[in-house]
Parts: structure tokens; C-alpha cells; sequence
């Protein structure tokens, strides 16, 4: 999944459970779905939600250039309403960057959703437009540890671009059942040969619904993973 790990203050979050942050998820869509248009099947419309629903400015822009730094994904300066993602996630000039490009607009989004009000009175933000922005509420990196904050916006964003309910649904319709996959399935006589390898057959058997969804390979597969759907290894019972 796309690794977005920074906060650029030390303040924290208020712990939040998957389920809360999933209901969350839940009242998003369905205020989209109301407010502007009902989404019916995939791929989760994010940007329109980004831009129509959150009233937030995106912005594609080169990060090392603003940071000085060649991790930044995505940046969200919350008083300014504006959301900056890296000009290399650009899908229009870089197809294989879709799925990237929306996990980082969902995370921002988490963001938004669940942390905005800890920094709407932040008054040292500094608008992206300036010369020298500084201290936007969240700067968004793939090279350091996983914060709470940062692990509650990347579960927000699975949950968005990859509601519950439409995985399933997709799930059964491809498979023609709702039972779950196994490594050991996919393996057949083969050897997984370690965790790597393990990773990329299972990244490969979730493509044709991450392609549907419009994510990431690797973020279906911890999707499918977090469902129930995929699983390593099959439970022992004694039947």
C-alpha cells in the first residue's frame, strides 16, 4: 500500500478504532452519493469527491522542489483547503501511477476527514503558493515509520477507494462465490519461496479487481486481506 508515514507535528491523534474510521468512510459515500451522484459501482469517484464534496483545491506539484526532499507523495494544508500531490503520481502523464495517485487523494482525504480540526486553528501554515510553503498540517512520506495518524489516514483510504460492501459484492461476482482464496491455492505444487514472493503471487491474483477499482495491486491485495477474502495460510480445526 502506498506508504505515507509523516506528520509534521509532533501532536498527536486521538486513538480510533477500524470500525470508526470505517463508519466514517461510510458517511462520506453517502453523502456523495446524495449531495452530487449515487455511486453505484467502482472505481470510487476520489478526485470529484476531493474537489465537488470536500470543497478542497488539488493541486499536482513538484514536491523535491517544495521540501527538498524525494519521498513526498501528498501534502494537505488544512487552513488553506488545498491538497498537493507529487507531480510523478500525475496519471495523465504517467498511466501506472493511477492507483498511487488515488490512494494518495483518499489519504489526504482521511485527513481531512478525521484530523483537520487538530490544525484549523494552526496559524503558522503557510499557503502552497508562497515562495517558501512551510508547515503544512500533514506532509506525506514513503521512507519513515508508520505514526498512528498515518496509519489511520492509509485504513481510511482502503476503505474509501475499496468500500466493504462492493468488494464483496465484486469478489463474488468474479470468483462466483463468496469463500476465501489461499496462498496455498494460488501456489498449487509451488513453493512461495518467502515472504517476497508470497507478496507478489498474491499481488498478482488481486490485479483484475484492483484494476476495477482503479487501485494498486498491492492495495487490493491487503484489501482482500483485511476482508477475509485472501488469506496465507488456512486455519487448523479439528474437522
Amino acid at each position: 500500500m502506498m506508504a505515507k508515514r509523516s506528520l509534521s507535528s509532533s501532536r498527536d491523534v486521538p486513538y480510533l478504532t477500524k470500525h470508526q474510521i470505517e463508519d466514517e468512510v461510510n458517511v462520506l459515500l453517502a453523502e456523495y452519493s446524495e449531495q452530487h451522484a449515487k455511486i453505484a459501482a467502482p472505481p470510487i469517484p476520489i478526485d470529484e469527491i476531493i474537489e465537488f464534496h470536500l470543497g478542497l483545491v488539488l493541486e499536482l506539484k513538484d514536491m523535491r522542489q517544495l521540501f527538498g526532499m524525494a519521498d513526498v507523495h501528498g501534502v494537505l494544508w488544512v487552513n488553506d483547503k488545498i491538497v498537493g500531490v507529487d507531480q510523478g503520481l500525475d496519471p495523465s502523464r504517467y498511466p501506472s501511477m493511477l492507483g498511487r495517485f488515488h490512494f494518495t487523494l483518499a489519504h489526504e482525504a482521511g485527513h481531512w476527514r478525521l484530523h483537520r480540526q487538530f490544525y484549523l486553528k494552526n496559524t503558522d501554515q503557510r499557503s502552497l503558493f508562497e515562495e517558501t510553503p512551510t508547515k503544512p498540517a500533514y506532509v506525506c512520506r514513503s521512507t519513515e515509520a508508520k505514526k498512528p495518524v498515518e496509519w489511520q489516514a492509509d485504513f481510511f483510504a482502503a476503505c474509501a477507494l475499496m468500500p466493504r460492501p462492493m468488494v464483496i459484492s465484486e469478489w463474488e461476482s468474479w470468483r462466483g462465490d463468496p469463500e476465501t482464496v489461499y496462498l496455498d491455492d494460488l501456489l498449487g505444487s509451488e513453493q512461495a519461496g518467502g515472504e517476497s514472493a508470497a507478496r507478489l503471487v498474491m499481488d498478482r491474483f488481486s490485479r483484475p479487481l484492483a484494476e476495477k477499482f482503479a487501485v494498486s495491486a498491492e492495495a487490493m491485495r491487503i484489501r482482500l486481506e483485511e476482508l477475509g477474502l485472501l488469506a496465507r495460510k488456512r486455519e487448523n480445526t479439528l474437522f
